[in-house]
Order: C-alpha cells, then sequence, then structure tokens
C-alpha cells in the first residue's frame, strides 16, 4: 500500500459510526456511500472534485464511471486496500465502499451508519479507482 493508500484507509475508518444520511458529506451530520468516500478521498489529501448530485439508483454505473475517471483517479482492474470501488448491487441500484485491510467501510442504509465490514463483499464489482501519484513506494 502506498501511502496516500493508507491514508484513505485511516481517514474512511476515522468515519465508522457515523449516521447514514443521504447525500450527507459530513460525519457529523451523517454520511451516504458518497459521503464516505468523500471522507476517504479529502483524509488522504485530495482536492479534485467529488461527484455530486448522482443518481445511484438506475442502473447509470457508465456515469458513474465517468466521473470517477474525470475525476482524476486512476482506475484499477483488481481491488486493493485504499481503493474505491463501485458495486452493482442488484435492482438498478449502485454502491461506493472503500477497500480496506480484510473488507470494506461503507455506509450502510440498513443499519443506518457507517461500518466496517470484513470479507470479501457481496456486490458484483463496476470499477475501482485509486489516488494517482506516489504508486511507487
Amino acid at each position: 500500500m502506498t501511502r496516500r493508500d493508507r491514508a484513505v484507509v485511516a481517514a474512511a475508518r476515522c468515519a465508522i459510526g457515523a449516521r447514514f444520511r443521504v447525500q450527507g458529506r459530513d460525519p457529523a451530520f451523517g454520511l451516504d456511500c458518497m459521503g464516505v468516500v468523500a471522507v476517504a478521498l479529502r483524509g488522504a489529501g485530495y482536492v479534485g472534485a467529488i461527484p455530486r448530485n448522482y443518481a445511484l439508483r438506475g442502473g447509470r454505473s457508465a456515469e458513474i464511471v465517468a466521473r470517477f475517471d474525470a475525476a482524476g483517479l486512476e482506475r484499477g482492474a483488481t481491488p486493493m486496500p485504499g481503493g474505491i470501488a463501485l458495486f452493482d448491487t442488484g435492482c438498478g441500484q449502485l454502491h461506493l465502499a472503500v477497500i480496506v485491510p480484510g473488507g470494506i467501510v461503507h455506509a450502510d442504509a440498513m443499519l443506518r451508519r457507517v461500518v466496517e465490514r470484513p470479507g470479501p463483499p457481496p456486490w458484483a464489482l463496476v470499477g475501482c479507482w485509486h489516488l494517482q501519484d506516489d504508486r511507487g513506494e
């Protein structure tokens, strides 16, 4: 893991326990899955645009993929710790999570909070991105 990957993981884990809130971007008030990603990326020093006004329902994965590609994140073939993963959870629902060693950190709407889920995610992976730079560390 690079320095930035470790920072993404640490920032995501700091959000664990924050309540779930649709379109939430502040751990003090609540986060949704994009909010968890935003907190993790910002915690690692990312200053680029984070997608807003998105619809994770409706199965528009190509739109989300294009937004992450345009945000200057590096797309990878394999989810690795520090990565941002986009999943197709079925029924036209998309979900984002931060890959951490041994699992994922994500905003769980059913549990109404940000949690760390151990093991492999049960959903189909659409794409995975990492912050660019210091990949050689």
